[in-house]
């Protein structure tokens, strides 16, 4: 069964444990610098999400068009910051400038943290990561949860990579009344058969008084969907006003409240998916139909999250066809889907309801 809120586990330091769950010595830099410090960076935002007493339009536009607050702007730059400490982080992308840039300029290079410079060590390590700093702009001028989404991949570019297996790892930060994060790491996809095999997925607390990743600790170890028979069962409609324009979203919809699903649905992407990982259960379909385009971006939205609901035993696929998110490779930055993710059965049933 999954840990949840109720759950009492001892608490671990994350760089600790991060030891115990990263051990190949070509993902030493992903342990010691790359992971803790984007988790540092989620902390950084915590603060200054605090400190922001209004929300505001800044006047411009990212390159999608959409209008930029002025915490998008001060997410982007913490977490920009905090990768230029990271000497193998090569490349950045993120929603608000969607094109992998170089993170440092040679000169510039900060020291590996690596114990092992030879070729088999630290030294040949390079990672590129793509984010949304800030997840959730609708909802937070009103003070609900919002959270960062950032996909951690192998190699200086994402573009035209499996993301089965060149996402490595990926963080989901949650600001509510507490600052938590979401991490899964997979780096052992010489697992025996399928690559998407191995993998674990962990729950950090993050102090927002103190400083340095000393502060953040593991709260559970292990974050897993929990198995059936389910004590309750949750659906997250996005995008419900398209139920009135496709029939079978609207036979899902009826479905879920004849069954007496509980429904669990804020219009935060990040919000929504941690609470069924918290709980155990949880569905959450964001279909596309024929006046409803796919708005939620593969590279800073859907690889991210569909890692994470896969490391904790869920799946996560396109509602257009039923593929699995994971098994097809980015050829565009701007590209877009729509997202059906959480426990198995559920998923595999809305699968069925949506793609027939």
């Amino acid at each position: 069964m999954a840990a949840t809120a109720d759950t009492v586990q001892p608490f671990t330091d994350l760089r600790s444990y991060l030891q115990t769950v990263i051990t190949s010595k070509q993902h030493t830099e992903l342990c010691n610098s790359v992971i803790p410090t984007l988790i540092d960076a989620i902390s950084g935002i915590a603060k200054a999400l605090r400190r922001s007493q209004q929300v505001s339009l800044v006047g411009s536009a990212n390159a999608f068009g959409d209008d930029q607050l002025n915490v998008d702007v001060l997410a982007e730059d913490i977490i920009r910051g905090a990768l230029a400490k990271s000497a193998s982080v090569v490349t950045a992308s993120s929603e608000e400038d969607p094109v992998e840039r170089s993170v440092h300029h040679q000169e510039q290079r900060p020291q590996s943290t690596g114990v092992d410079d030879d070729a088999t060590g630290t030294s040949g390590e390079q990672y590129t990561v793509a984010f949304d700093p800030l997840d959730g702009s609708s909802i937070i001028a009103p003070n609900w949860s919002v959270g960062t989404i950032i996909g951690i991949w192998e190699g200086s570019t994402a573009l035209h990579q499996p993301p089965a297996t060149k996402q490595v790892a990926s963080i989901l930060g949650v600001f509510g009344p507490r600052t938590i994060a979401i991490v899964a790491v997979r780096t052992n996809n010489n697992t025996p058969g399928s690559p998407k095999e191995g993998g674990v997925c962990f729950e950090v607390g993050l102090d927002d008084g103190g400083s340095g990743s000393a502060a953040a600790v593991v709260l559970r170890p292990s974050v897993r969907f929990a198995e059936a028979p389910f004590k309750t069962r949750y659906f997250a409609p996005a995008n419900l006003r398209a139920a009135a324009e496709d029939d079978r979203y609207m036979r899902l919809v009826t479905h879920f409240v004849q069954s007496r699903y509980t429904l669990r649905y804020s219009g935060g992407l990040v919000p929504d998916v941690v609470h069924a990982l918290v709980k155990g259960h949880g569905v959450y379909v964001s279909p596309v139909t024929a006046t409803s385009r796919a708005k939620l971006r593969r590279l800073f939205e859907l690889f991210p999250l569909a890692l994470i609901v896969e490391c904790a035993g869920g799946l996560a696929v396109d509602p257009m066809d039923g593929s699995n998110i994971l098994d097809r490779a980015l050829e565009d930055i701007n590209e877009r889907a729509g997202l059906v993710c959480g426990v198995r059965e559920d998923v595999e049933f809305v699968k069925g309801a949506l793609c027939s």
